[in-house]
């Protein structure tokens, strides 16, 4: 059995953990081995993991930390017995294996071969919990990780963790100079940067020939005619038939403030877009995904991925019937749900109105069928959390045009362009990237090289096109902080890394 450890960089209230990364990890894996071998294969963030070990030997913990059956997670409140933080998940985690003889055991039957990304920015916690779990065990482990990418300094990031790796469980250092991701004109700006932050780890000229990808720096007077700008480009990019999951505009942090002006001039073209600040990877949740799938069925024609997808997880999990007689039941419950819909009296634009039809929804789905769709539904009040959260994000889009089928495009990864922070998009790629803002206003830090270190990261999510933007004028909006300079000149050292003369 195999198994993939994704260090989580975020942790936001209401929401479990990171996942993007360890998700992309986990397609990679299906499509290059089959759905047969991808089966075999585990990828959690190190707090999944965790949460998943105390939810299976919760009794190990004890005196301070013991644990109700139904604790709940919280980010930053913890209260005895019912709630734990974020941060307590791998430290406990730590506990139990240090404690339970038959925790320890278990996990290291299950797992012959560990596979860790983005490993640099592992933290002491996470980095004691694998030291506990696998050192000395003869299980294969392979961390991967990249130091010009180490950005979660201030979470706690260990220094030196690769070098520690090494020590403590013999690993062979190898250097990957290779990026099969970016075309040549790309990797060419990304080994400028390299040249600089990590010599050693810099290509060979002769590796980087080539005219393909597309680099630009555009620069504008004020966010409005800079929003005006990208809109329209990414309008061009989307009539040209590449994917609304293939673009992402990434914004250093606080891309709902950063990007709100853009966020206007998206709605009003009927470009859907998802802003990760609020969406909180509730699509990566299966609870919440199954929500947003039953309502794509019921408010649209034509979304046959979404109705598959449905049967898919409605017939395999947890209701103790026929998969035909099943099928035939809920092909019924969505039929009655759409002449609904479609019926006069029923407001689409008003959430009030979708309410039972969900209620209703998932009563026939059945609470055991949910509770097996994760395994941290099966303890504390997690599914309950994702049901509201589900709920309230389509409430919160629908508010925004009164159409739902904008709201739930808006609320997908699939259909809508991803707004990003650059810590989010970590692990991720994408054919086009607009970096937003690349402004010192935005792009500061305590140290240089932390600031690079998260352009860098930024500039190497792009496949095939990598555009920078500035505005030298940017309109203070609501909740911004006393550092936000409506002023912002451009970041000319950092603009400087696209020039190939």
């Amino acid at each position: 059995m195999s198994h993939g450890i994704e260090p989580a960089p975020e942790a936001h209230p209401g929401d479990l953990v990171q996942v993007d990364a360890a998700r992309n990890l986990q397609s990679r894996v299906r499509l290059r081995s089959g759905s047969q071998y991808a089966a075999r294969f585990d990828s959690f963030t190190f707090h999944a993991f965790a949460k998943r070990l105390i939810d299976n030997y919760r009794p190990a913990l004890t005196g301070h930390n013991a644990l109700n059956p139904d604790y709940r997670i919280d980010a930053r409140t913890h209260i005895q017995n019912q709630q734990i933080t974020f941060d307590e998940l791998v430290p406990l985690a730590l506990e139990v294996l240090e404690k339970n003889d038959y925790a320890r055991g278990a996990l290291r039957q299950t797992y012959s071969h560990v596979f860790m990304d983005e490993f640099q920015d592992a933290t002491t916690a996470q980095y004691r919990f694998l030291r506990a779990a696998f050192a000395g065990t003869g299980a294969q482990l392979i961390g991967v990780g990249d130091t010009k990418q180490r950005i979660m300094g201030f979470a706690g990031a260990l220094e030196g963790v690769m070098a520690a790796f090494a020590s403590d469980f013999g690993a062979t250092e190898l250097q990957l100079y290779q990026n099969f991701r970016s075309k040549p004109r790309l990797r060419r700006m990304q080994n400028r940067m390299i040249l600089e932050m990590d010599p050693s780890a810099a290509s060979p000229d002769k590796d980087l020939e080539g005219e393909d990808g597309i680099l630009k720096a555009l620069r504008f007077k004020t966010d409005e005619e800079e929003a005006t700008s990208v809109t329209a480009m990414i309008g061009g990019w989307l009539d040209d038939g590449v994917p609304p999951r293939e673009i992402t505009v990434l914004a250093r942090q606080q891309p709902h403030l950063i990007t709100n002006v853009l966020g206007n001039h998206l709605a009003a073209a009927g470009i859907p877009y998802r802003n990760e600040q609020q969406s909180q990877d509730l699509t990566a949740d299966p609870a919440a995904a199954l929500i947003f799938n039953f309502l794509r069925v019921v408010a649209d024609d034509g979304r046959a991925e979404a109705y598959s997808e449905l049967v898919r997880v409605v017939t395999r999990n947890g209701i103790e019937e026929v998969d035909g007689v099943l099928d035939s039941k809920l092909r019924t419950l969505l039929r009655k749900a759409r002449l609904t819909v479609r019926g006069e009296g029923f407001d689409a634009s008003d959430y009030t109105s979708w309410k039972p039809l969900i209620s209703s929804f998932l009563k026939f789905v059945t609470r055991p069928a949910l509770n097996a769709l994760s395994p941290s539904y099966q303890q504390g009040s997690r599914l309950n959390d994702v049901i509201k959260e589900a709920a309230s994000a389509f409430k919160r889009e629908l508010a925004v045009d009164g159409e739902p089928v904008a709201a739930l495009d808006r609320l997908s990864e699939e259909d809508a362009v991803r707004i990003l922070t650059v810590h989010k998009c970590k692990g991720l790629e994408f054919e086009k990237v607009i970096v937003f803002g690349v402004e010192p206003q935005f792009f500061r830090g305590n140290k240089d090289a932390d600031v690079k270190a998260e352009f860098f990261v930024a500039i190497s999510r792009a496949k095939n096109e990598l555009v920078l933007t500035t505005a030298l004028r940017r309109t203070k909006p609501d909740g911004a902080s006393a550092h936000w300079r409506e002023d912002s000149p451009p970041h000319e050292e950092l603009l400087g890394y696209i020039n190939e003369s």
